[in-house]
């Protein structure tokens, strides 16, 4: 599954939705990004392939950033992909 995740203004919480080809992923994330790009206030709907009833609107002003990630079993549940932090082990 490929993840596209959206970031809001003013929302801590990432809104996600997936798609099981990479070129359909990459087709949203494009899409996403040109409607980011316009500079007028656009409604982008979007649905989830792995959850089918699942669908959100939201207005493309609102968006602060889009994320495309693959998601793999042995990924940690919960962490925002893309991002990650190190700790320096003790000497």
């Amino acid at each position: 599954m490929i993840s596209i995740d959206l970031a809001l203004k003013y929302t801590p919480l990432p809104i996600s939705v997936q798609r099981k080809e990479i070129e359909d992923a990459q087709g949203l994330y494009e899409q996403i990004v040109n409607a980011m790009k316009s500079g007028t206030s656009e409604l982008i709907e979007l649905t989830c392939e792995k959850q089918t009833e699942k669908k959100v609107a939201v207005m493309s002003d609102q968006i602060s950033a889009v994320i495309l990630s693959r998601k793999d079993g042995g990924a940690a549940a919960g962490r925002v992909p893309g991002f990650f932090s190190m700790v320096e082990a003790e000497q």
